[in-house]
């Protein structure tokens, strides 16, 4: 059984069949799914999701593409959700300069009080950087007092060298189907990644692992991911499947309260 630590089954296209990808997921080698906002409504939605169901979580944030939009009601609403037992961290939370939209220093303001909010609620936090990894590290650097219960760094994309740099922030690196790709040429970044901060995602339904990449992606594919990933790192699928579930459990320590395991 493995844990899809990053997941979007209440996003439109796969909203109708959130019901059966839960029903399904003991059946999918799932032990878990942790359900990821990117804005209030979609947090709340997240919220929603996992209190009406077993072992699947909820982070709750503003994305970096919503950054406008971060205000006092939605730190208000974050904090108070945080209070709830199903709710495990802050996200996804960041930068994202690819479209250059909303503009970085907007971007900045969000991220920085997401930071302060995500340590007043002592949860650890999931991060979404495209293209920004200099100014995330300027960030952190400046605002360590506000990162200190754990941090993920979701669908990792930067170098073996900010590995070792983001090492001092408790950082966990999450890879997904993007690894998969005959062009991605990530399996270095990988075996950089030391083995006790692996964690393994979907980001469904985008990013649909070899083979079924073409379809709409579901949690259940997280099982491809790492059995590709267990191979570049020349172990065995079942000491593989149970190191993430641990490091997962161990970033997120709110689902220990409701997962046995190891």
């Amino acid at each position: 059984m493995i844990i899809d630590s990053h997941a979007h089954i209440t996003e439109e296209s796969l909203r109708g069949d959130a019901p059966r990808i839960v029903a399904d997921m003991k059946k999918d080698g799932l032990l878990a799914i942790i359900e990821v906002g990117c804005d209030i409504e979609t947090s709340r939605d997240a919220v929603k999701i996992a209190t009406e169901n077993d072992n699947v979580f909820a982070l709750v944030g503003t994305h970096p593409e919503f950054a406008e939009i971060y205000g006092d009601k939605e730190r208000d609403y974050y904090l108070e959700a945080a209070k709830l037992p199903k709710v495990v961290g802050i996200g996804e939370i960041g930068l994202d300069y690819y479209y250059e939209t909303p503009e970085r220093e907007i971007q900045k303001r969000a991220f920085v009080a997401q930071l302060e909010m995500a340590h007043e609620a002592k949860l650890p936090i999931s991060l979404h950087i495209r293209d920004a990894y200099g100014d995330l590290m300027t960030i952190l650097k400046e605002n360590r007092r506000y990162v200190q219960h754990g941090m993920l760094m979701h669908c990792y994309c930067g170098s073996k060298e900010f590995v070792k740099e983001l090492a001092p922030f408790d950082s966990y690196f999450a890879f997904g189907g993007v690894v998969t790709f005959k062009n991605a040429k990530k399996d270095d970044i990988i075996r950089a990644v030391p083995k006790d901060r692996l964690v393994v995602e979907t980001d469904c339904p985008y990013m649909t692992p070899v083979p079924f990449r073409g379809k709409r992606n579901e949690p259940k594919y997280v099982v491809n991911t790492a059995e590709y990933i267990a191979a570049a790192l020349d172990m065995e699928y079942a000491e593989f499947e149970a190191l993430t579930v641990k490091n997962t459990l161990d970033l997120f320590p709110k689902m220990r309260n409701f997962i046995q395991y190891g």
